[in-house]
């Protein structure tokens, strides 16, 4: 399963990249709202409940727009981004209701598999708001009662919501971004350099392991639990680096004004992010009895395929194939030491195995 985004016909004036205080502010959110996904964050996550345990509540309710499926209102909609927070939410609070709607509705629903009503059908008493209700309550409890409150009365939860986000910056987010905004800064100068002189997909392929080039033309596949192919142009593309994302990757298609991708920036993520295919690859070569017992020989010291072939009961043949299959899954690491090959059980890589899972299947 994969995103593939379509970058032809995208000139120098359509790429942007640079950190967005209110989508690392999102990205800050959903760590706290959602903390089994990110366990490395745990310190912080921790640090930053205490700085502000009055927002507890407040945070709770608006959980559903930063948690799986992130609301719109939170990423770029203009080129050039905005300097700071203080703009950004300025920004929300000058929005039509009719747009505020457009952009959050789908929030709240928490999924693009399902439509949304058109904003002018979202009026409190039509058949098309109640049903839109409904299923937002099919899906939780918060989701339906913020469901509710947006339908009612849009600008009212408008107001609210920017009044807990201006209190987790003022509580926490505002000392952290201090810290997290000039590395990411550094990172986006270096990315709209790599823009200037190549073409996007080079880029994208490179700032993302788990991205790559496909078919003929711009064309670039995105690791994701979802299908689909965005066609960018005319769009503008806004890269965004972002220190708590990980191991997310987010990319909002959606609406007519941008494609936003939100990445992890270099240095904030684990080295040797895996792709599916290896993934799979990994958890099938140890779905076989014969390699199991294959990895308990290889747990201790390093050892020959004649030895472990002998202690086996196998053919040396045998025994090559299942180290290949091991090997090329990178569970089994070989070594040569003049005419002898001796191999070991990649036991870092056993031990990262359940995170790999986890952070896989949460991008």
């Amino acid at each position: 399963m994969s995103i593939v985004l379509d970058l032809g016909r995208l000139g120098p004036a359509d790429l942007a990249a640079g950190p967005s205080a209110l989508s690392e502010l999102m990205a800050s959110l959903h760590v706290l709202a959602e903390p089994e996904h990110h366990p490395e964050a745990a310190g912080w996550a921790a640090r930053a409940t205490a700085a502000g345990p009055e927002l507890r509540d407040e945070l709770s309710v608006f959980a559903p727009l930063w948690a799986r499926y992130r609301c719109r209102l939170f990423f770029p909609r203009t080129v050039p981004l905005a300097a700071s927070l203080d703009e950004e939410l300025a920004a929300i609070e000058e929005l039509p209701k009719d747009d505020f709607l457009e952009l959050v509705a789908p929030g709240v629903l928490g999924t693009g598999a399902q439509p949304v009503p058109r904003t002018r059908e979202l009026r409190a008493g039509t058949a098309a708001a109640e049903d839109y209700t409904r299923r937002c309550l099919r899906r939780s409890y918060a989701r339906g009662e913020l469901a509710r409150q947006l339908v009612a009365a849009p600008l009212e939860l408008r107001d609210r919501l920017l009044a807990v986000l201006r209190a987790a910056d003022t509580a926490f987010f505002a000392e952290d971004w201090r810290t997290l905004r000039p590395p990411l800064e550094d990172h986006a100068r270096e990315v709209r350099r790599r823009l200037a002189a190549r073409s996007p997909a080079e880029v994208l392929t490179e700032l993302l392991p788990t991205a790559a080039r496909v078919g003929p033309g711009e064309r670039v596949r995105l690791d994701k639990l979802q299908i689909d192919e965005v066609k960018v142009a005319p769009r503008p593309l806004v890269l965004i680096p972002s220190a708590r994302v990980w191991p997310h990757l987010t990319v909002k298609s959606e609406h007519p004004s941008c494609v936003v991708v939100q990445y992890a920036a270099r240095g904030t993520t684990p080295d040797g992010q895996l792709t599916l295919r290896d993934l799979h690859r990994r958890l099938m070569a140890l779905t076989s009895p014969a390699r199991m017992e294959l990895c308990r020989h290889l747990l201790g010291e390093p050892i020959t395929t004649s030895e472990l072939a002998a202690r086996l009961g196998s053919s040396e043949p045998q025994v090559s194939r299942a180290l290949r299959t091991l090997r090329d899954a990178g569970l089994v690491r070989s070594t040569r030491n003049g005419k002898l090959v001796r191999h070991r059980l990649a036991t870092d890589v056993i031990q990262r195995l359940g995170h790999d899972v986890l952070a896989t299947v949460a991008r």
